[in-house]
């Protein structure tokens, strides 16, 4: 009776084993393989593979539509109301190391603002992004904060501003190598805390929004929604 038991036992934990291993979703290891391009201005971006994408490992900061239309300069030192009742395309740099602040309508154009062979990632994109560095697909699907230690992996490797706060210091694995640029809200006001990473999608959601993606330095976990168009995030590009 007792062997009996025993390989019942046995075989009940291999049948279990067997089931998590096919429940769980296998996730590849990240070995980053980097290049460079350049924008229509000559402006130099170090690239990344990530899985089977090649993404941006800078922020764009081009400052003209692809055919050298330039887009509106709406700076830090314009008046709020003009950056929040903008009806065109528009964009601003408070710090050059972190790129530029985009309003969505540089997106939602018909010129094009992604240098040649690139282009600006959709909501989908960026699961693909998401599920690659580990998150559940089933997660990734849902709005608000999602997965686990994924913003970690995107993250720049930064240091607390003092030793009494908690911060996610990013271990950066993905080479992505995310910034904190904060964002321009849709009143104008520019969020310059270096604690905060907001990028577009290029989906639009209904009424006035689209979707993005938020990092935040108290945070492993990524953050998905949509927002009005207005707000001012920072853009990644992907290889086409």
């Amino acid at each position: 009776m007792k062997k009996k038991t025993i390989c019942f036992v046995a075989t009940s934990i291999l049948v279990l084993v067997s089931m998590i291993r096919c429940t769980k979703e296998e996730v590849t290891a990240i070995t980053p393989e980097y290049s460079s391009m350049k924008d229509v201005q000559g402006n130099s971006y170090k690239t990344v593979k990530i899985g089977k994408q090649w993404w941006m490992a800078e922020n764009l900061k081009v400052t003209v539509f692809t055919d050298n239309t330039p887009i509106a300069h709406l700076s830090e030192k314009a008046a709020d109301s003009l950056w929040a009742n903008a009806t065109k395309p528009a964009y601003c740099i408070y710090d050059t190391t972190l790129g530029a602040l985009y309003n969505w309508k540089v997106i939602d154009n018909i010129k094009m603002i992604a240098p040649k062979g690139w282009h600006i990632p959709s909501d989908e994109e960026w699961k693909t992004l998401e599920k690659t560095l580990g998150m559940q697909t089933s997660e990734s699907e849902k709005t608000a904060w999602r997965g686990s230690v994924e913003a970690d992996k995107l993250l720049a490797k930064y240091k607390a501003p003092t030793e009494s706060e908690i911060y996610a210091f990013g271990t950066n694995e993905s080479g992505f190598t995310g910034l904190f640029a904060g964002c321009r809200l849709f009143s104008g006001a520019i969020n310059k805390e270096k604690n905060t990473a907001f990028w577009w999608t290029s989906t639009p959601s209904s009424g006035n929004e689209a979707w993005y993606r938020y990092i935040d330095a108290k945070q492993k976990k990524v953050f998905r929604h949509h927002t009005y168009t207005t707000y001012g995030f920072s853009i990644r590009c992907i290889k086409d």
